[in-house]
């Protein structure tokens, strides 16, 4: 079956359903998976600093924050 009519056939489904805790079910994974993957809404900046830290924190270039807050009080 394709896509089309997989998202048609659960269409029926949930017009046809009178029972709250399906639809509030389903409500929650379309909920969970727009928050899923905050990475996506990153802009390409965002994501070359992160993807730098990780590399810093990999090579041992980096250091924790208490560490880094006693250099600057």
């Amino acid at each position: 079956m394709d896509i089309q009519a997989e998202k048609i056939e659960l269409a029926k489904l949930l017009l046809n359903t009178n029972n709250p805790k399906i639809i509030q079910s389903i409500k929650q994974i379309f909920k969970k998976e727009k928050t899923a993957d905050f990475w996506e809404e990153l802009t390409s900046d965002q994501k070359k600093e992160i993807k730098a830290a990780k590399k810093q924190i990999k090579e041992e270039k980096s250091s924790d924050y208490e560490s880094f807050m006693s250099k600057h009080r």
